[in-house]
């Protein structure tokens, strides 16, 4: 009888540790979903209101140029897609997408943090075109919609040429990535 009590008290208190301790990881659990929940809501998407946007003539690859928007904003910020460009105040259509260029995952910006888009203004085989002054600038949504007002900025100097196979990549996390295409 003494066994069989001991017994029962050893089995009663393994289950009240395994119970207190699936108890405790529930809970860990359940903070650690809030905290990434509240994370993931306090994240917006980019704009031409919470970003500074510049771009620059590079070196290499020729007929390029590079696309910096760094987040001005105090909460992080989604780089979602490519950026909709309009080469010159004039132009008819968005210069196209480079869908070759998708990232894996969307480029999230901290405070401070910058995503780049490769732009190849430029090529051989394009057709027309002229030497445009301007570039008109609007970030995408989520569901790659066009999003608040364009804003728009000055090429480099005083004008880059654009023809028919001008093309944008989509937003990257580093230059190097960007200028790849």
């Amino acid at each position: 009888m003494r066994i069989a009590t001991r017994l029962a008290s050893r089995t009663a208190a393994s289950s009240m540790v395994v119970a207190a301790t699936l108890a405790l990881v529930g809970i860990q659990a359940a903070g650690q979903t809030a905290a990434a929940t509240t994370q993931a809501s306090s994240v917006v998407t980019c704009t031409a209101a919470n970003t500074e946007l510049t771009v620059t003539e590079v070196t290499r690859p020729i007929n390029h140029l590079l696309l910096k928007a760094t987040n001005t904003g105090t909460k992080p910020c989604y780089a979602y897609s490519a950026p909709y460009l309009r080469a010159g105040a004039d132009a008819q259509a968005p210069v196209a997408w480079n869908q070759e260029s998708t990232p894996q995952a969307v480029v999230v910006l901290k405070p401070g943090q910058s995503a780049y888009a490769g732009i190849l203004t430029s090529t051989p085989d394009g057709e027309g075109g002229g030497t445009e002054k301007t570039l008109g600038v609007i970030f995408a949504d989520r569901k790659g919609n066009a999003t608040d007002k364009e804003k728009t900025l000055k090429l480099p100097n005083g004008g880059v040429f654009f023809n028919s196979l001008a093309a944008v990549t989509y937003w990257q996390d580093n230059a190097a990535d960007a200028l790849v295409w």
